[in-house]
C-alpha cells in the first residue's frame, strides 16, 4: 500500500474522558483485541501515513501516551482542561497547515478500510453513517448537490450521524484556522465546520453505512465494540 508522504492525520487526545470512568486518557482504554483505541487508530492510519506525519494532541496525562507512541509527533493543548476539541484541533493545524489534513477523535474505534476513500479523495469531506441517527450524536444535513448543509447535534431530521473523521484539503486551510480561532472554547469542531460551509466551503460527505465506527463515550459504548471485535 503506497505511503501517501504530504498529508497528515491529526488524533485529538487531550481531554480526560470523565464520562467514561477511567483513571488514564479514553484513547488508552484497551479493546477486548488486547490493543487500546490509540494504538488500533494508528495501525490502521499507518498503512497509508508516515507514523511521523501523525500528530497527536496531548494534555491529560500526556507523558504517559507520549511514552507509548514515540514515533509520532505531538501537539500539546496547554488549556486541555477548559477548552474543548475545536481549541484541540486549532492547536495542531496551526502548525500543520501546509498539507492536506485527516483528522479525528481518539476515542474513535473504526474498521481499517473507512480510511481508504478519504485518504484518496480530492474533496474536503465528512465521514458519515446513514444508518444511524441516535439523538445525542452529532448529525448531519445535505444541500441540494449532496454536499453536507448542517452538523451539529441539534439537528433535527437529520440524514445521519458524523462519525468523527473529516479531512479539509490545504486550500481551505486558513480558513478553517480562522473558523477555529472565532469558536468558543466549549466548541467541538463541528462548529467550525459548520462555518466553512455557510461560507460556501463544500464538504462531500463519504457514507461509511454499515462498517464500525463507533465513538466511546461511555461503557455502554465500549461494551458495544467489544461484542463488534
Amino acid at each position: 500500500m503506497k505511503i501517501k508522504e504530504k498529508m497528515k492525520v491529526i488524533i485529538l487526545a487531550a481531554g480526560k474522558g470523565t464520562r467514561l470512568g477511567m483513571p488514564h486518557p479514553k484513547c488508552l482504554t484497551k479493546l477486548k483485541t488486547g490493543e487500546t483505541i490509540l494504538e488500533r487508530q494508528i495501525r490502521a492510519i499507518s498503512k497509508h501515513i508516515n507514523k511521523k506525519n501523525i500528530i497527536i494532541v496531548v494534555g491529560f496525562q500526556k507523558e504517559r501516551i507520549i511514552d507509548l507512541f514515540p514515533d509520532c509527533a505531538y501537539v500539546f493543548n496547554p488549556n486541555f482542561e477548559n477548552t474543548n476539541t475545536s481549541k484541540s484541533l486549532l492547536c495542531a493545524l496551526e502548525e500543520n497547515k501546509n498539507t492536506d489534513t485527516i483528522w479525528m477523535n481518539g476515542d474513535v474505534v473504526f474498521d481499517d478500510k473507512i480510511l481508504d476513500p478519504l485518504i484518496n479523495s480530492k474533496e474536503s469531506c465528512m465521514l458519515v453513517n446513514s444508518s444511524s441517527v441516535a439523538e445525542e450524536e452529532v448529525k448531519y444535513t445535505l444541500k441540494q448537490d449532496g454536499t453536507i448543509k448542517e452538523v451539529s447535534k441539534e439537528i433535527k431530521n437529520g440524514k445521519g450521524e458524523a462519525v468523527g473523521i473529516n479531512k479539509i484539503v490545504r486550500k481551505y486551510n486558513s480558513q478553517f484556522i480562522k473558523e477555529l480561532e472565532d469558536c468558543d472554547d466549549q466548541d467541538y469542531f463541528e462548529k467550525a465546520i459548520e462555518k466553512l460551509i455557510n461560507k460556501n466551503t463544500p464538504i462531500h460527505p463519504i457514507d461509511i453505512q454499515s462498517s464500525l465506527c463507533i465513538e466511546v463515550d461511555f461503557k455502554e459504548d465500549l461494551d458495544l465494540i467489544n461484542q463488534k471485535l
